[in-house]
């Protein structure tokens, strides 16, 4: 009886051994990341990033999140602009020109005479930007609207006669072109074209964190009072260390990381997060 306890006990004992060796044999060939956290706010000391989630990802959030905008594509610039509300004409001149703000102060550089007499917006725009006993000498239209079905060739003709008196009043004083940009701001495309951009990084902030949890995380900790963390148990390879988008605010500063640390088998690869190797968005709305 004794000698069969016996037995158990150092068949028990290699059990354990063999346990210990292979757990040690595991933890051989994974590794780690150390980690502390510090924000540095303007004219201020490093602050420890108390209580803050951090994820270890096997890709950069930064590529994760093009993945997630580039399955949502923004149209191109002559796709948004061929479903623009305003004239042909219009249309046509934003395509043949590098301008998108039409309430830019430098417009009317870009402008020419003959751009502001065949796009409708450009004319009615010089028109309100001059009228009202503003500017001396500016031609006034001698035809009226009732005569273009009741008379329409003294309508044409008096029509012809006041666009070729604009135009060669414009050539006269090019100064009257300032300042025109400022009747734009209802017909300026740079404001839906923003707000499509900004509706875009939205909706990739909201769908980006779901996907790197899903796809590449390799782990997450959560930071200690001091703004440290330890995570192992990490395959050896190249990781990120990523906040998802999340800010880290000390005073002026609003810090986001997304770092690669490279990790060896056996080892604990020492990661310093601050403000050298963060995006820093100062208290501004990040995607």
């Amino acid at each position: 009886m004794r000698k069969r306890v016996r037995f158990l006990r150092v068949g028990m004992l290699i059990g354990a051994c063999a346990l210990l060796a292979g757990l040690a044999c595991a933890q051989a060939r994974t590794g780690g990341i150390e980690l502390s956290a510090r924000v540095t706010p303007t004219g201020g000391r490093p602050e420890p990033v108390r209580q803050f989630t951090l994820y270890v990802l096997t890709k950069s959030y930064a590529e994760i999140a093009k993945e997630v905008g580039d399955q949502d594509p923004l149209p191109t610039r002559e796709k948004f602009l061929e479903n623009l509300k305003c004239s042909p004409e219009l249309k046509g001149w934003l395509k043949a020109h590098e301008v998108m703000d039409l309430t830019s102060p430098d417009l009317d550089q870009v402008l020419t005479v003959a751009d502001i007499m065949k796009v409708p917006e450009f004319f009615a725009a010089y028109e309100r930007s001059n009228s009202g006993g503003v500017t001396r000498g500016l031609p006034r239209p001698g035809y009226r609207e009732s005569d273009k079905d009741a008379n329409p060739a003294k309508y044409k003709k008096q029509r012809e006669e006041f666009l070729a008196a604009t135009r060669k009043f414009i050539e006269a004083n090019p100064s009257t072109v300032q300042g025109m940009e400022l009747e734009l701001a209802g017909v300026n495309p740079q404001i839906p074209w923003d707000k499509l951009r900004q509706d875009h990084k939205r909706r990739v902030a909201q769908l980006a964190p779901d996907a790197a949890q899903l796809k590449y995380l390799a782990g997450k900790v959560e930071t200690d009072l001091e703004g440290r963390a330890l995570i192992t148990g990490l395959a050896q390879g190249l990781y990120w260390v990523s906040s998802l988008g999340m800010e880290a605010a000390a005073g002026d500063r609003r810090l986001m990381w997304d770092v690669g640390v490279k990790v060896l088998a056996g080892q604990n690869a020492l990661l310093e997060l601050s403000n050298l190797n963060a995006t820093d968005f100062r208290g501004s709305t990040a995607p």
